[in-house]
């Protein structure tokens, strides 16, 4: 049974990708980060991102993989997404089809501000 949790920017699923279609795995975890492109990312950024998904999968070891943990695990990394965009470390792609600002408005620096 395929079991996931959506947030805005992050949707895990418990299945493996194969010619581009989800099939469900009970041992398997797919991250999508950003999957409508609303922000802009470097390599590096993604990385921390998903070495923040490996930690938060390894703290439930042994648990029952449950649409609980699945949501917390997804709402774990939803925040650490915005406290990345907060640092500046990625940023908001104004040339995406949606600008939403959900994680609150873009930072202007000024240089009055530096």
């Amino acid at each position: 049974m395929l079991v996931k949790s959506t947030t805005r920017h992050i949707h895990i699923y418990t299945a493996q990708v194969e010619n581009n279609e989800l099939i469900p795995s009970e041992s398997v975890l797919t991250l999508d980060v950003d999957p409508d492109n609303e922000l802009v990312w470097s390599e590096d950024a993604l990385q921390r991102v998903y070495a923040k998904f490996d930690e938060l999968v390894e703290t439930f070891s042994g648990e029952d993989l449950t649409d609980y943990n699945l949501r917390r695990i997804g709402s774990d990394l939803e925040h650490y997404v915005r406290s990345l965009l907060q640092k500046g470390i990625v940023g908001y792609n104004l040339s995406s089809r949606v600008r939403n600002f959900s994680m609150g408005l873009p930072q202007v620096i000024t240089s009055e501000s530096k």
